[in-house]
C-alpha cells in the first residue's frame, strides 16, 4: 500500500470505490474496498499535500520523489499509538491489516472471501493468518442447521469426524 500512486486512486476527479494492487510479495493481484470515509481521507490528504495525478500517494518525508519506507511507516504508527496513550505493545503496522481480515471472518465465517481479500494462494495461509482453530470451525458448522432437501442422499456426517479427516464421501456444504 505504501507504494500507491494517487493515479491509482483517482480517476479524474474521482476517488475509486476499488482499486486494485499487484502485491509485491506474491506478484499476485488484490482487489480492495476504498470506503467512503476513506475516499474522503485521502481526497483531504491529496489537497493539504498538493498531490498530482503521477504523486506517490504517502511520499517520503525525506525525499518526495520515493514513497514512504515501512520503516517510516511502522514510526507513524508508533507515534499516533502514542499520542493517544494506547500501549505501543498492542499495536503494530502489520496487525491493523490483520483487523479487518479478522473482523470480516468473525461477522461472515467465510474464509474463502478473507483469503481473497488478503491475496493469499493457499486457504491454509489464511487459516494460519487469522490464527482460526479447529474449535472455530468446529462452532460454525454445528451452528449451520442443513434442511432435509439440502442432505442430499449422503449420510449423516459427525463434523468432528469431517474435520478431522477421517470420513470421505459426498458433502453438499
Amino acid at each position: 500500500m505504501l507504494s500507491l500512486r494517487v493515479s491509482d486512486l483517482r480517476v479524474g476527479a474521482e476517488i475509486r470505490t476499488r482499486a486494485k494492487i499487484i502485491q509485491s510479495k506474491t506478484g499476485n493481484a488484490v482487489q480492495f474496498e476504498v470506503t467512503k470515509q476513506t475516499r474522503d481521507a485521502i481526497e483531504d490528504w491529496c489537497s493539504a499535500n498538493s498531490l498530482n495525478h503521477y504523486d506517490w500517494l504517502f511520499p517520503s518525508r525525506k525525499d518526495r520523489t520515493r514513497h514512504l519506507s515501512t520503516r517510516q511507516y511502522a514510526r507513524v504508527v508508533e507515534d499516533w499509538i502514542r499520542s493517544i496513550g494506547l500501549p505501543r505493545s498492542s499495536f503494530a503496522t502489520h496487525s491493523m491489516r490483520r483487523t479487518k481480515a479478522t473482523l470480516i471472518y468473525r461477522k461472515t465465517g467465510n474464509l474463502r472471501a478473507v483469503q481473497l481479500l488478503l491475496g493469499h494462494t493457499k486457504i491454509d495461509s489464511t487459516v494460519r493468518y487469522l490464527g482460526v482453530e479447529v474449535e472455530d470451525a468446529l462452532v460454525l458448522a454445528e451452528s449451520i442447521e442443513l434442511k432435509q432437501r439440502d442432505r442430499l442422499s449422503c449420510p449423516p456426517i459427525d463434523v468432528r469426524t469431517y474435520l478431522e479427516g477421517t470420513v470421505s464421501g459426498c458433502l453438499s456444504w
